[in-house]
């Protein structure tokens, strides 16, 4: 049985029809029924489909419903540091600001730029930006503007005493109480802009890269884990020297339950009074305050005589690092010698000063030549010429004290210091330590030292990843903001790298929230109605990170709310 439509004339006619064989066994079609003209259906059987689908049991066909997808925003990532962001116990910034002037949700606005640190670092415009690409857990529906976020910068800044003491008390059920070695460095951020403002940090003073330029210091302490306890900002042409003292005194006060504690500094923080200044602190225990100090470069002429009996030790023709000690004044001298490091320095110094020397040989000869009537091609060379340039490729190669050139002298000349260049060699490969304390081996100590390559690590972070400068704020306390905000990113950078590392995780804290980041919120209308909203599938990477990290995976049903 089918529908068959057929022609009368100019019309058309719809017709039941069925199939059958005859009595010759042919097969033949009788007209059952006729429906009616084509052109005056409309939808009159609309009625008798419905009525043989419901019979036959089958679905009525309907029609492809208005489907409307939305961009699909990042989620993962934030959601993971949302839930450390609770775990850790930064939520509890909600409260020092609770009776405060503001009507913004002031810690929402402080966890929004801390986040956009660690996934995506921009300028405070541009965390608006990054906003409309992300779902946000837990901010709710407030707007965010760029002054809400000056302001939320603004209230940073006037309670900074009460943030500090939170965060010193999240990070103190993280450190070792019974000994914890605490490492101090400094390093420059650029800042741009030329306006002066009272009480200025940006002053000019000379960058980690070597030239001078506007710049604010910054000082962090850390853990031997890595772990940040303490920053300050300092003027740009502060004296790092200077700034030991105070901060190591802003950190026993913040904690105070530390009962015994190892600083350890690099070598631009050594001076005679800071040693002294150590060496009277003591802690709230009154234990007194240990420290492993490097010696600078420059100072290690200082300590020639103490080093000559070290050195026969050195010559043995071992080429493991040899490890020594003696006293120096009221402190232990503990003295590393590493004999690759060392030959490779000597060979570079040597090849440095012959080829200078060359260079020297070569406009001493062109020099008698004009003497003695030769002409030369090219720009005459000329004694005060020749010196100038001599003196400035002997000074670039840091060689002064070995070359010496006669700027004295109306000729050019210049003599080797033999016993400079001996002193030097006696030097190369060398690490000098100051330190008290009592009953670290000199091995420990140098290894001790040896770890703050770690903060270091820490600082490339802030430039790198969290990228804290160049710092494009004028006013002061907005300078302090930043750099505070970068300080919570830090925390949380690595507290996730301690917990993925017990966790023997391969990720990294960059690999892992990328990784996050591919886990994204949707959300489609149908017919224009209200949305429906999911995630995108989590993998088993996911779910291995989630773990690593001691945090449970987003669900859908949880989110909705959220998005």
């Amino acid at each position: 049985m089918y529908v068959k439509v057929t022609r009368s004339g100019p019309r058309r006619y719809v017709q039941l029809v069925e199939s059958f064989r005859n009595e010759e066994g042919k097969v033949k079609q009788r007209t059952l029924a006729t429906l009616g003209r084509l052109d005056r259906m409309d939808g009159a059987l609309e009625s008798v489909i419905q009525g043989l689908m419901k019979v036959t049991g089958r679905a009525a066909p309907t029609a492809s419903p208005a489907l409307a997808f939305e961009s699909s925003r990042a989620f993962g990532d934030l959601w993971a540091l949302q839930q450390l962001w609770h775990t850790l116990g930064f939520s509890t910034l909600r409260r020092v600001f609770a009776k405060t002037r503001h009507t913004i949700d002031v810690e929402g606005l402080i966890r929004v730029m801390v986040f956009n640190r660690l996934c995506d670092p921009e300028s405070k415009l541009g965390v608006l930006r990054w906003l409309e690409t992300v779902a946000f857990p837990a901010l709710g529906k407030i707007t965010v503007t760029h002054d809400h976020l000056l302001r939320a910068m603004d209230a940073l800044i006037d309670r900074q005493a009460a943030i500090d003491r939170v965060v010193a008390k999240l990070i103190c059920p993280l450190i070792d109480q019974d000994l914890s070695v605490v490492f101090y460095d400094l390093t420059t951020l650029r800042t741009e802009g030329l306006s002066e403002q009272p009480q200025d940090l940006r002053q000019f003073g000379r960058a980690k890269e070597g030239v001078i330029a506007r710049q604010v210091l910054l000082g962090v302490v850390q853990t031997a884990e890595g772990l940040p306890l303490y920053h300050q900002v300092f003027e740009g042409h502060t004296g790092e020297t200077t700034t030991l003292i105070p901060t190591l005194k802003t950190v026993l006060a913040r904690y105070p339950t530390l009962r015994r504690l190892i600083l350890i500094a690099d070598r631009g923080l050594l001076s005679l009074d800071n040693l002294e200044a150590l060496s009277a602190i003591r802690l709230n225990h009154g234990q007194p305050l240990e420290f492993i100090l490097a010696v600078p470069g420059r100072r290690y002429y200082e300590f020639a005589a103490l080093l000559q009996p070290f050195q026969d030790l050195c010559d043995s023709g071992t080429e493991h690092e040899v490890i020594g000690e003696t006293r120096w004044q009221a402190y232990r001298l503990v003295m590393a010698h590493h004999p690759v490091r060392a030959a490779e320095q000597t060979r570079k110094r040597r090849e440095h000063i012959q080829a200078l020397l060359e260079q020297g040989a070569q406009w001493a000869d062109r020099l008698d030549a004009r003497n003695s009537g030769h002409t030369q091609c090219g720009r005459p060379l000329s004694d005060s010429g020749a010196k100038a340039r001599f003196y400035r490729a002997v000074a670039e190669a840091h060689l002064s004290r070995i070359i010496r050139v006669d700027l004295k002298s109306d000729l050019f000349a210049y003599d080797i210091d033999e016993s400079a260049q001996a002193l030097a060699e006696l030097m190369d490969g060398k690490l000098l330590l100051v330190t008290n304390t009592p009953d670290l081996a000199a091995t420990e100590v140098v290894r001790r030292y040896k770890a703050l390559a770690d903060i270091e690590r820490g600082f490339r972070v802030l430039k790198s990843e969290l990228e804290i400068g160049p710092v494009y704020h004028r006013l002061p306390e907005r300078i302090r903001a930043h750099a505070t905000l970068c300080f919570m990113a830090l925390i949380l950078y690595r507290v996730m790298r301690m917990k993925l590392k017990a966790a023997h995780s391969p990720h990294s804290p960059e690999r892992a929230l990328a990784s996050l980041r591919r886990i994204q919120a949707h959300r489609v209308r149908i017919n224009g109605e209200t949305p429906i909203t999911g995630l995108s599938t989590i993998t088993d990477e996911h779910l291995q990170v989630f773990q690593a990290l001691h945090i449970k995976k987003p669900t859908t049903t949880s989110q909705l709310a959220l998005l």
